[in-house]
């Protein structure tokens, strides 16, 4: 698929990842649905992306939508509201995500003294994985309706493997990594190639907070003995946009972790 010109929806897009692989189909001239449930940060984004855009010389379409993925209405209306403001969508970066890591259960002197509540689970499901089926299913509704091909990308993680302390994470970044294989099987009658990428250990605003000897410890367990850069997986979401017999499959960007 050749990006120029066309229109991609990327949820989680006000920040992190998002905003990085917003910002790289910016350059690529693609227009843009920016979609996050912090209105603000939303607006902000798209604002930042015009700019953006208009310091490249490219005439380009950027949006944002305020919305709670895990509402099912609240998405119908968001992407109902993208098709008729773009009049198309090429393509979904299934990116929005959530964590609230925790212990399944906590045992002190033979005692429980401690355990995953049912809202720490419900509330990692429902964004990573109801959102992202909600997000998906809308965005292949549109896409087999148009004569244009489209691409859905699922940001899956290497913590898919299954991670200590990441039940409820680890369940959903394995459910949307294997809705990949589902739908690039079911989707690829109407010209709609599904993909996923299963990130490591990236630089982001979440990873500067942390404690450097917490990232010291975590990075020993990567061969290349850093993070991965927002630039490196959109590069790769570039990648596998561009390579129209791509489809299936997850690509681990993880510097060669294995969790």
């Amino acid at each position: 698929m050749k990006l120029d010109q066309k229109v991609f929806a990327i949820t989680g897009g006000a920040r992190g990842l998002g905003a990085g692989m917003a910002s790289h189909l910016v350059e690529l001239g693609a227009h843009l649905a920016i979609i996050d449930l912090d209105k603000a940060a939303v607006e902000v984004m798209a604002k930042t992306l015009l700019e953006q855009a208009h310091q490249a010389d490219k005439n380009l379409t950027i949006k944002g939508y305020a919305c709670d993925i895990a509402d099912e209405l609240q998405v119908e209306n968001t992407f109902s509201q993208i098709r008729q403001d773009f009049g198309q969508l090429n393509g979904l970066i299934n990116n929005a995500g959530l964590m609230r890591d925790g212990m399944l259960i906590k045992v002190k002197d033979g005692k429980l003294t401690d355990k995953m509540s049912l809202k720490q689970w419900q509330s990692v499901v429902d964004v990573n994985l109801t959102g992202s089926f909600l997000c998906g299913r809308e965005a292949a509704g549109i896409m087999a309706e148009q004569a244009d091909a489209g691409v859905i990308i699922n940001i899956s993680s290497v913590s898919r493997a299954g991670n200590a302390g990441q039940t409820n994470y680890s369940a959903t970044k394995s459910g949307v990594a294997t809705m990949v294989v589902s739908w690039a099987k079911e989707l690829a009658r109407h010209n709609i190639r599904v993909a996923g990428i299963a990130p490591g250990m990236i630089a982001t605003d979440m990873t500067a907070q942390m404690k450097p000897e917490a990232i010291e410890r975590m990075l020993k367990a990567v061969p290349l003995r850093r993070m991965g850069e927002v630039d490196e997986i959109a590069h790769t979401m570039q990648y596998i946009l561009e390579n129209d017999y791509f489809t299936g499959r997850v690509i681990e960007m993880d510097g060669g972790l294995r969790v």
